[in-house]
């Protein structure tokens, strides 16, 4: 394994799992049945085991119902295996997940028993499966979006046990620059002022006990000690991905649409429901990995600018789904022209030695001693600038639509507290159809 400022990351990791039981008074693992929580959720129950610790801990599963059903097979063994060291929250409520395999639905509800006929898979029978016949939660609203849950979860672990409570979670720094940023963020509060805890609540945390791993370091570890993991990874070994490549997730989510026509050679039987569960499917399997859904190279439609291009996907979408990529691209415009962000001087250098129409508007407010920039018209395209992605052109907007990318993630966007209200009113508003 490798070194991590001249520790080794086994014995690190150890090292921060023994901080967490001799600090917290309630541990939950947050365990999605991939090879990052599988093998969080051995190496805790390891150390537990070793120090004879007697406490039970919690192992929290969010069950999206369209799923490997290896992946069903890895998730009950490692509850079933280990019921006298877990205290079980295996959810499997209708909820609201990103649909990003359609231009018509923004959200997919999984488990919901208005279409129990197209489930995947049926429910699992263990008493210990949280439904909708068998909820503890009062924070529970019906087909609430995902997040919402996995956030009220930890919320209300906290309230219903006493004393200080954490959940670890299998992040790793190097597997996205988000999951980096989750660590890396200067601004959080920390625990005793370590990085790899973020405080979430009056008496709860969140750590990242993994966070210095490498994948190769993952996969060293189930080896070397044994432990068990999802079989589907040995199928993804076998269909020709590397160890980077392979990702087990929501088949119709952003992170995993490339990958969706994986179901159909991996498990034929689960890519017959998996197809005929979220309308788009079939669609996004067969051209998931291509520039039709903006993951491979775009090219430019002949008589056509970036611009007209927009306007022109715009005027294929459902009225609902043009105003929110709408208003979403107006807030871009209005920014870069008014207000101006921040690039690097290396992407300042290029912009004005390719002409570009900007203004220089003052020091950024981002602890920052660089200069914002301002856009006096929106670029059709920025192909010419090397150093960065990050300023705007109508090909990013064009990408954004391509992708299926509704918050527009790929223009910097994240999600505000009024565009979660206004999603929460269209998901209340469609939740029927």
């Amino acid at each position: 394994m490798k070194k991590y400022l001249d520790v080794n990351v086994y014995e690190a990791v150890n090292e921060r799992i023994k901080y967490v039981f001799e600090n917290f008074d309630n541990i939950y693992v947050s365990f999605s049945g991939g090879k990052d929580s599988g093998l969080l959720l051995n190496l805790v129950l390891d150390y537990k085991r070793k120090h004879n610790i007697k406490k039970k801990i919690g192992v929290f599963h969010q069950d999206f119902e369209a799923q490997y059903k290896l992946t069903t097979e890895f998730v009950t063994r490692m509850f079933e295996n280990n019921l006298d060291d877990i205290e079980p929250y295996w959810v499997c409520l209708p909820m609201g997940s990103r649909c990003a395999v359609s231009n018509y639905q923004m959200y997919w509800y999984t488990w919901d028993p208005d279409q129990k006929d197209l489930w995947v898979r049926d429910m699992p029978k263990m008493p210990y499966i949280i439904n909708l016949e068998n909820n503890p939660f009062d924070f529970y609203e019906y087909k609430m979006v995902q997040e919402d849950l996995y956030a009220e979860f930890g919320d209300w672990f906290s309230r219903q046990k006493k004393g200080k409570s954490i959940c670890l979670l299998g992040i790793r720094a190097d597997e996205s620059l988000n999951r980096f940023r989750a660590y890396a963020n200067i601004r959080k509060e920390l625990m005793e002022n370590k990085q790899w805890t973020s405080k979430m609540g009056e008496n709860w945390y969140n750590a990242y006990p993994l966070y210095d791993w490498t994948t190769k370091d993952v996969w060293v570890a189930n080896g070397k000690f044994g432990f068990d993991y999802n079989r589907i990874y040995d199928l993804f070994y076998k269909a020709g991905l590397s160890i980077h490549q392979m990702r087990v997730a929501s088949p119709y989510h952003e992170a995993a649409k490339e990958s969706l026509n994986l179901y159909r050679v991996l498990e034929p039987d689960t890519w017959v429901r998996v197809v005929g569960r979220v309308q788009g499917a079939n669609f996004g399997a067969m051209y998931g990995n291509t520039k039709l859904l903006g993951t491979k190279r775009i090219t430019l439609p002949e008589g056509h600018t970036w611009r007209s291009y927009v306007k022109f996907l715009l005027a294929t979408l459902p009225e609902e789904m043009r105003r929110n990529y709408i208003e979403k691209f107006k807030t871009s415009i209005k920014f870069w022209w008014k207000k101006g962000g921040v690039v690097s001087d290396e992407a300042i250098k290029e912009l004005e030695s390719c002409d570009y129409n900007i203004r220089l508007n003052g020091l950024s407010h981002y602890r920052s001693s660089k200069e914002k920039v301002r856009f006096l018209g929106t670029p059709d395209n920025t192909d010419d600038i090397k150093s960065t992605i990050d300023i705007p052109s109508w090909k990013r907007m064009a990408v954004c639509i391509l992708k299926n990318d509704h918050l527009c993630k790929y223009m910097g966007f994240a999600q505000t507290k009024r565009q979660a209200q206004r999603e929460k009113e269209l998901l209340n508003k469609y939740r029927k159809l």
